[in-house]
């Protein structure tokens, strides 16, 4: 090979890399969330989705505005629901991801156990509450409530 089609040979096997890496990185970021519908007023996600406790992540469309949150079973074994956003770190954009029992706030890194997810772990980086109530097999999330966090949005 001459020196000329060496360059090329590179140049082509650098730009295919970093196609390849563009792709995973968009796969990666967008498949996270699971788009949702509201049945009337509200929003069912049968609670089998989150036997396992591994947070399920979720995109409610507000007319046009992506309103994002995640179920979660906890320890304790009840089914928790919080926007994926919080009080603090919101602006960034970036949400969170489970570790085990935790739930890591993706821009500073603080972590929430999943049992503390709730209406009284308010401010801060905790998850921002969301109200939910798990009725016939079924968590139910109000759509009034899931419109409440689109300014986290």
């Amino acid at each position: 090979m001459g020196k000329n089609s060496k360059r090329i040979f590179m140049t082509v096997l650098v730009v295919l890399s970093m196609m390849v890496s563009a792709l995973n990185v968009s796969a990666f970021s967008f498949g996270k969330y699971e788009k949702i519908k509201a049945n009337g007023e509200v929003v069912s996600i049968p609670v089998a989705r989150a036997a396992g406790g591994k947070a399920k992540f979720y995109r409610f469309d507000d007319g046009g505005r992506e309103i994002a949150f995640f179920l979660v079973k906890a320890g304790d074994g009840s089914y928790r629901t919080a926007f994926d956003a919080c009080d603090a770190c919101y602006r960034e954009k970036k949400g969170y991801e489970q570790q085990d029992d935790k739930m890591v706030c993706k821009n500073c890194n603080m972590k929430f156990g999943t049992n503390r997810i709730g209406p009284h772990a308010i401010g801060g980086c905790n998850p921002s509450y969301l109200p939910s109530r798990v009725s016939g097999g079924n968590v139910i999330i109000n759509v009034s409530d899931l419109k409440a966090g689109a300014r986290f949005f």
